[in-house]
């Protein structure tokens, strides 16, 4: 079956590392949205204080299926 996906930019952070802050963006994301299918990181960045590391940002665009109006 052939899909359209739409894809939207989100920005996580974590006070743990990067990877925390994609699975923050993406479980907040699943209240909301449906059908989300993969994602791709487009930017990292952190916050520092004090000199050290206060916490990691990372954007990411998730792609999801777009609904089908012809099936139920």
């Amino acid at each position: 079956m052939e899909q359209v996906y739409k894809k939207m930019e989100l920005v996580g952070s974590s006070k743990e590392n990067i990877e925390k802050a994609i699975e923050n963006a993406i479980d907040r994301a699943s209240k909301t949205i449906r059908r989300m299918r993969w994602f791709e990181v487009v930017e990292t960045r952190g916050f520092i204080k004090d000199n050290k590391v206060a916490y990691y940002q990372a954007t990411i665009k998730v792609g999801f299926t777009v609904d089908n109006p012809d099936l139920p």
